[in-house]
């Protein structure tokens, strides 16, 4: 299997080339040359595995065995997922006949991104020893240094899977003050030498385009030789696949009705999650709906609405049922603002204005609508619907907005289906989520999906079953769910909801490096002062430094 880039041209990478190299040179994601369909037994042959034995039979399917055997990937997988809290690695929970949620949170840092995390981390680490072995005799070593964005979640997951690392150096940016103060505390506590924290002052999409600028910079790529964690990375979509077969197992365990119909609801900000389940279906795995679910940063709702894959114009107000007062002097979104296009929620992970991932379902849905020569070989429709998603790209970011045919849209619409949820509605679902007749306490982002879960199922078939994928442990989220069950008195954060893990947390020494404005020039001068530096680990609430 090859893989190659969402912008066209010619040059093929192995999967070993395409997960260190992250992102294509001319600003394309790699995407795999084409999607394998499952064996014709699998739905019995599989129906028993476990999450690594499952993980070993669809990543093989994209993986060459010349380029890593199955015996060594079953290694990998063994060893990235033995970090997790639960046997199930992603269990599956009933809240009704109807509705079950799906934990993605057991892993070290209490969020989905663990489960992709763990093993990029570990695939990194294969590829870079196979690769120092090979130049022994020449006395060279390659390095790594990772780079990556985070509004939250991934920052901590990737910084876990990385952490202590022979010969690769992570460097995260997230937005200063623009994440939960777990979440900064999960990061930023992590003193191993080769870990290194980046306060950004200004959005997501700005740490995003810094690390997407780092990459174009091909000069600094080939000198630092960057890699990506983000889900920008080909890998974390592959190994995030695995969760929605294991799930249609158990959920045929505990309902055999052989004419159920299974709608993933899935909470939405860059896209990566959602789409992972995209590839699931096109392998075969029957899945009738995909449901993206957005907070009021909306740009997906928007496009599966109208078309319009735009950025929000910032001088719309923000509706007020979208406001966030804050809790208690900070909260997990401050009030609600435009910012650049950005609004600020109580679901923090999906406060995104330009979802990265969604250009690998463009080039998809390029290459069913572009007109070619019925007899033209493949390549000719895979290279023009490469030239037609630079267009569409290009033009998102000179007019900020890609209006696509509505042969695109409809195509779209057969396998998705979007909607939009406020911060009121967001607290009002946890509330009557805990109060249910099974008492279910969820984090906001989670708690996004069951809103628009119950708001779908309303034009639902009989048979459909949904599944919402929860993304985060609602520890990691303490405001939002302690301001929606203040008024419930059987509610007890620390007795409910508080893990071990996250006990002191808050008081631990930090390690974080304030970058004073949103610009790449200051992030390429901490890279290249620390890239094969040891870290300097300050006392909390004292940064390493600042540029």
């Amino acid at each position: 299997m090859k893989y190659f880039s969402t912008r066209g041209g010619s040059q093929l990478l192995s999967f070993e080339d395409t997960v260190l190299t992250g992102l294509a040179p001319n600003g394309g994601l790699y995407i795999p040359q084409n999607i394998p369909q499952l064996p014709s037994d699998w739905r019995t042959a599989w129906k028993d595995y476990s999450f690594v034995d499952l993980s070993v039979e669809v990543l093989s399917l994209y993986i060459s065995h010349e380029e890593i055997s199955r015996a060594e990937l079953r290694a990998l997988v063994e060893k990235s997922y033995k970090t997790f809290r639960h046997p199930d690695i992603t269990p599956l929970k009933k809240l009704d006949d109807k509705t079950y949620i799906l934990e993605l949170f057991h892993g070290p840092t209490f969020a989905f991104k663990d489960v992709a995390l763990q093993l990029l981390g570990n695939l990194f680490e294969f590829f870079l020893v196979r690769r120092n072995a090979r130049q022994l005799v020449e006395g060279k070593q390659e390095r790594l240094t990772v780079v990556g964005a985070t509004s939250g979640d991934t920052g901590s997951a990737a910084i876990y899977g990385l952490r202590n690392k022979a010969n690769i150096s992570i460097f995260i940016l997230h937005p200063k003050g623009r994440v939960s103060p777990i979440q900064e505390a999960q990061m930023t506590t992590v003193t191993d030498p080769n870990v290194h924290n980046l306060a950004v002052k200004g959005t997501f999409d700005d740490c995003q385009d810094i690390v997407k600028a780092l990459f174009a910079d091909h000069e600094f790529n080939k000198t630092h030789r960057l890699g990506a964690v983000n889900s920008i990375n080909w890998a974390r979509i592959l190994a995030q696949t695995v969760y929605y077969f294991l799930s249609y197992f158990h959920l045929q365990a505990q309902v055999p009705t052989p004419d159920v119909e299974i709608q993933y609801v899935v909470p939405t900000g860059n896209f990566g999650d959602v789409l992972a389940g995209y590839y699931a279906k096109r392998m075969g795995l029957p899945i009738a709906k995909l449901v993206v679910a957005t907070n009021s940063n909306d740009i997906l709702a928007r496009f599966w609405k109208s078309g319009a894959y735009e950025k929000l114009d910032s001088t719309t107000p923000a509706p007020a049922g979208d406001a966030t007062q804050p809790a208690e002097g900070a909260s997990d979104g401050k009030q609600a603002q435009v910012t650049g296009g950005v609004k600020e929620t109580l679901s923090p992970a999906m406060d995104i204005l330009v979802s990265s991932n969604f250009e690998r379902l463009l080039w998809y849905l390029a290459y069913e609508s572009v007109e070619v020569d019925p007899n033209a070989h493949d390549d000719t429709r895979r290279s023009k619907a490469g030239e037609t998603v630079d267009g569409w790209m290009k033009l998102v970011k000179s007019d900020g907005r890609v209006q696509v045919p509505t042969s695109v849209l409809e195509s779209a619409r057969r396998d998705f289906i979007a909607e939009r949820v406020s911060d009121d509605q967001t607290l009002d679902t946890i509330r009557a989520q805990f109060e249910a007749p099974v008492s279910y306490i969820t984090d906001p982002h989670t708690a996004v999906g069951l809103t628009v879960a119950r708001r779908v199922a309303q034009h639902n078939p009989p048979s459909t079953v949904q599944i919402v994928l929860s993304t985060a442990h609602p520890a990691k989220f303490s405001e939002a769910v302690t301001r929606a069950l203040s008024t419930a008195s059987a509610f007890d954060f620390e007795r409910d909801v508080l893990p071990d893990e996250f006990k002191g947390l808050l008081e631990r020494k930090r390690n974080v490096v304030d970058v004073e404005a949103p610009d790449v020039e200051l992030v390429k001068r901490v890279i290249e002062k620390y890239a094969e530096r040891p870290s300097v680990v300050q006392e909390s609430g004292v940064s390493s430094g600042s540029v």
